[in-house]
C-alpha cells in the first residue's frame, strides 16, 4: 500500500506531500492544474523513463519519493531483498532524483540501485491505467499473465514449467555430448595409447628414486671402493689383501687388552679391560658392514641398463607427472574416461529416448494448461462484458481468444495417451516441439468491441483513452472478484498492489458516472485505488480526496517584483471537501450546489 508520496520541483509543483490511506483516493482539480504531475511522480519512483516538463524549475533538482507498506514475503520484498536491500519496519522507500545537470539516481531504502531494480519493485506495487500505460496490456505476454491469474492454474503452470526446464536441460546435455562425439574418437585413441605406454613401462612407486640412487653408486664406485678399503685397513687389515705387518685398530685394541691382563691386577684394570672388549665388538660390526659394501658394489648392475630405465620413467613423468605416483593415478583416471568415451553412443541413445518421453510429457502438460485457459477465457470475457454494461459502455464486449498451436487430432491423442497412462498402459504421440514455448502451446489475444457492429480489434487499437481506462477497470474488477471468491489470502490489497486510474471518466456523466464511482469503490475493497477525475459523482465515493490547484506567487528574489505560477496539492475534508464537490458539480459554491454536494457525499457512502 502507498502510504506517502512526496514531490519536489516537479513541473510547477514546488513541494507536495500526500498521505494515502486504504480504500479509494480521488485527485481532483481544474483542467491544467497539474494533476498529471502526480502520475509523473509515481511513474518516476516506479523506475519509468519519464520526460517531465521543467517549467520554472530548470535550475532545480526534481525529487520524488514513495513510501510503501509491504508484507515480508511479497514479491516486491523478495526482489528488494535478493538485491541486498532490507525492509525498514515493513516499508519500502522508492526514491528518484533528477538533478538539473547530472544523471538521475534511483534509490531504494537509502541504497543507490539501478533504475531497472526500482522498476522491477515498482511494477509489483503499482499498476497505472492511463492512456499511455494501458498499451502494456496490448502485449500477448501480459494478457497471458492476466488470464492465468484469473484461471488460478498455478499448479498446472508449475508442472509445465518444471517439465519444460527439464527438457531444456536435457537438450543442453545432448548438445554437449554431440559436440564431444566429433572429437571422441581422437580422444579415445590418445587415451588408449597413453595407457598402453604406461602399462608397457610398468613403473612402480619409488622406482625412479631407487634407480637414481643405484646410478649414483655405480658412477662413484671407484671412490667408494678406495675409501672403504682405507677404512678397513685402518680398522682390521685382515679383511683386505695388505701386508701382514699393517697396523690396525683391531690389533692395537687386542694388544692393549693383553697388556692389561698381563699386569694381573683385575681389581684395578678389570673395568678398562671390559670397556676395550666392548669397543672391539663395535669395531667388528663396523668392519662387517663396510666389507658388505665392497661385496654389493659388484652387484649394482649395468649402468647403461639403469640409465635406459631412468630415461623411460622420466618420459612418463614429463607427460603425466610430476612423479611416478601421479603417472599411475593419471592412468587409472584415463581408464575410466576411456570407458565413458567408448560408451557415449549408447549414453546418447538413452538420452534421446528419454527426451522423446519428456517431450511427450511436456505436450500433455501444455494441453492441460490450454484447457484451463480456454475455460477461464470464456468466463473472463463474459464477466468483463457485464462490467462494461455497468460502466456506461452498453454493447461493448471483450473476447479473450485462446488459440492452441496443436491441431485437434494432436490434442485428442495427448489426452487419450494421458488416460491410457493413468490406466497402466503406455503410448507415445509425436509432438512437434516447434509449437511449444516456455509458456505452453497457446496464442492469447484480448479482442475488444467498443460498440455494437464494430469489428473485434486487438486491445489498444480499438478504443479511446477513456474507453480503455474503463475496460481496464472492468478487467481489474473481474480479477478482484475472482481473487476474493477463490482465495482471499491472495487478494491484491494483501499483496500491496496500488491501482491508479487516469481518464477513466472521459465521456461519462449522469447515472453512469455514479456507477463508475461505485465500481471503483468496490475495487478498493480489495486494493488501494487512486483515481484522477473531474467528476464529482466519482470523487464522492473516495475515502480520501486531494485537490490540485494553481496559485500566483510573487517573485521577490531578484528584486524586480515579478511573479510565477505554482501548483499546490491540498487534502480536503469535512466542509472543505463538500465545497470542492460543489465546485465540481456546478463550477461554483452556491447554496444549491452545496446542498447537492452534501446529498451526493451521503449517497456515496458504502
Amino acid at each position: 500500500m502507498l502510504e506517502e508520496l512526496e514531490i519536489r520541483n516537479l513541473g510547477p509543483i514546488r513541494h507536495a506531500n500526500l498521505g494515502f490511506g486504504t480504500g479509494m483516493t480521488a485527485i481532483t482539480g481544474e483542467t491544467g492544474a497539474g494533476k498529471s504531475m502526480l502520475l509523473d511522480a509515481i511513474r518516476l519512483i516506479s523506475g519509468a523513463s519519464v520526460q517531465t516538463g521543467r517549467t520554472d524549475t530548470a535550475s532545480a533538482d526534481i525529487w520524488a519519493q514513495g513510501i510503501f507498506h509491504v508484507e515480508q514475503d511479497c514479491t516486491a520484498s523478495s526482489i528488494a531483498q535478493s538485491a541486498g536491500v532490507e525492509l525498514e519496519d515493513g516499508e519500502l522507500f522508492l526514491t528518484r532524483s533528477l538533478p538539473s545537470h547530472k544523471r538521475s539516481r534511483a534509490i531504494l531504502n537509502g541504497h543507490t540501485v539501478p533504475r531497472s531494480l526500482l522498476h522491477d519493485v515498482g511494477s509489483e506495487l503499482v499498476t497505472i491505467h492511463g492512456q499511455a500505460d494501458q498499451m502494456r496490456l496490448a502485449s500477448s505476454a501480459r494478457q497471458r499473465d492476466m488470464l492465468d491469474r484469473y484461471a488460478h492454474n498455478e499448479q498446472i503452470r508449475g508442472e509445465y514449467a518444471a517439465r519444460w526446464r527439464a527438457l531444456q536441460q536435457l537438450d543442453e546435455r545432448l548438445n554437449t555430448l554431440n559436440r564431444q562425439q566429433s572429437s571422441a574418437q581422437d580422444r579415445a585413441d590418445y587415451l588408449r595409447a597413453s595407457i598402453a605406454a604406461i602399462d608397457d613401462a610398468s613403473p612402480h612407486t619409488g622406482e625412479l628414486e631407487e634407480l637414481k640412487s643405484r646410478r649414483e653408486r655405480i658412477e662413484n664406485l671407484a671412490a667408494i671402493t678406495q675409501g672403504v678399503n682405507k677404512a678397513l685397513a685402518a680398522l682390521d687389515a685382515s679383511q683386505i689383501d695388505v701386508e701382514e705387518d699393517q697396523s690396525d685398530a683391531v690389533t692395537k685394541i687386542h694388544d692393549a687388552v693383553r697388556a692389561l691382563e698381563d699386569i694381573g691386577v683385575p681389581a684395578v684394570f678389570g673395568e678398562s679391560i671390559t670397556r676395550l672388549e666392548s669397543v672391539d665388538e663395535e669395531l667388528a660390526d663396523i668392519v662387517f658392514s663396510l666389507a658388505g659394501q665392497l661385496d654389493s658394489n659388484d652387484e649394482d648392475g649395468d649402468l647403461d641398463v639403469i640409465n635406459g630405465r631412468i630415461h623411460t620413467l622420466n618420459g612418463l613423468v614429463q607427460r603425466w607427472g610430476p612423479d611416478v605416483e601421479h603417472v599411475l593415478q593419471w592412468r587409472d583416471k584415463a581408464q575410466l574416461e576411456l570407458e565413458d568415451v567408448e560408451a557415449s553412443p549408447e549414453h546418447v541413445a538413452a538420452l534421446r529416448l528419454q527426451r522423446i518421453e519428456l517431450l511427450h510429457e511436456v505436450g500433455e502438460s501444455a494441453v492441460r494448461l490450454s484447457k484451463s485457459r480456454s475455460s477461464a477465457a470464456k468466463k473472463l470475457g463474459a464477466q468483463v462484458s457485464s462490467e462494461l454494461d455497468s460502466l456506461a459502455m452498453q454493447g461493448s464486449c471483450l473476447d479473450v481468444q485462446v488459440t492452441s498451436r496443436f491441431d485437434a487430432s494432436t490434442v485428442a491423442s495427448l489426452e487419450s495417451a494421458r488416460s491410457d497412462t493413468a490406466d497402466g498402459a503406455s503410448s507415445q504421440i509425436d509432438v512437434d516441439e516447434r509449437l511449444l514455448d516456455s509458456h505452453g502451446c497457446d496464442d492469447i489475444e484480448f479482442l475488444f468491441t467498443p460498440f455494437p457492429g464494430s469489428a473485434r480489434l486487438p486491445m489498444g487499437k480499438s478504443a479511446s483513452g477513456g474507453e480503455l481506462s474503463r475496460l481496464m477497470l472492468a478487467l481489474e474488477l473481474s480479477m478482484a472478484e475472482r481473487e476474493a471468491g477463490h482465495d482471499t489470502s491472495a487478494s491484491a490489497v494483501e499483496q500491496g498492489m496500488v491501482f491508479i486510474f487516469d481518464e477513466v471518466d472521459a465521456g461519462v456523466g449522469g447515472k453512469a458516472a455514479v456507477e463508475l464511482g461505485r465500481r471503483l469503490a468496490i475495487l478498493s475493497r480489495n486494493a488501494q485505488v487512486i483515481v484522477v477525475t473531474h467528476l464529482a459523482q466519482v470523487a464522492s465515493w473516495a475515502q480520501t480526496q486531494f485537490t490540485v490547484s494553481k496559485r500566483t506567487v510573487e517573485s521577490a528574489s531578484d528584486g524586480a517584483g515579478g511573479s510565477h505560477i505554482e501548483t499546490v496539492v491540498n487534502r480536503v475534508e469535512g466542509d472543505s471537501r463538500q465545497h470542492e464537490i460543489a465546485r465540481m458539480l456546478a463550477g461554483s459554491e452556491s447554496a444549491t450546489s452545496l446542498r447537492h454536494a452534501h446529498e451526493l457525499l451521503n449517497a456515496s457512502r458504502m
